[in-house]
């Protein structure tokens, strides 16, 4: 069985640590914690880790070049291991979805977000897995700057069982595949 390259997309730094654009480097970080991996070694323009997660193989990627750019990260791992689009999982923020939600999907548009673009742009195609994490949509203003304010008091007192349920989803992913666990966490409610 191959690999799954497991993609978490945020930007770099602690200025934008708890910010909702970086809600795939929050779940990512999460599971790498419970799966004892360090995503520490620099590599492919990004944080990097490999390891096993109950018997698979699994490549742990948090690239460091801000969202815009995420894909020239994604595609040099994908083909260094010579791995399909299909056994690529990217966790991403998601404007359409509410906080508190998760949404799976296996392949698609990028919607308008700078960092599935990016990856799009760099593998010709939308062809892969994504963890969409629900952060709302600002009731007014600029959404490009909504996505970098910090999550809210109440959010953030409701961000663990929410990651933690990204987590959840993205192990049944690993060990179960997309469809069984889309049918168990598309419309769940998850905090």
């Amino acid at each position: 069985m191959a690999a799954k390259l497991i993609v978490g997309l945020g930007n770099p730094g602690p200025k934008y640590l708890w910010t909702r654009h970086n809600a795939g480097f929050i779940v990512l970080d999460r599971f790498a914690a419970l799966s004892g991996l360090q995503i520490t070694r620099k590599n492919f323009g990004g944080l990097y880790a490999e390891g096993d997660f109950k018997g698979n193989r699994v490549l742990l990627l948090e690239p460091q070049t801000f969202m815009n750019l995420s894909g020239r990260s994604v595609a040099e791992a994908l083909h260094f291991h010579k791995l399909e689009t299909s056994d690529l999982i990217v966790i991403h923020d998601e404007l359409d979805i509410p906080f508190g939600q998760i949404k799976l999907k296996a392949d698609g548009g990028h919607g308008g977000h700078n960092g599935l673009r990016s990856i799009h742009q760099h593998l010709g195609n939308g062809n892969y897995n994504r963890i969409r994490v629900g952060i709302n949509k600002p009731l007014h203003g600029n959404v490009a700057d909504y996505v970098l304010t910090n999550f809210s008091k109440d959010e953030m007192a409701a961000l663990p069982a929410l990651i933690d349920g990204a987590v959840d989803a993205l192990e049944m992913i690993i060990l179960d595949g997309l469809p069984k666990a889309m049918s168990l966490f598309n419309n769940k409610v998850l905090a």
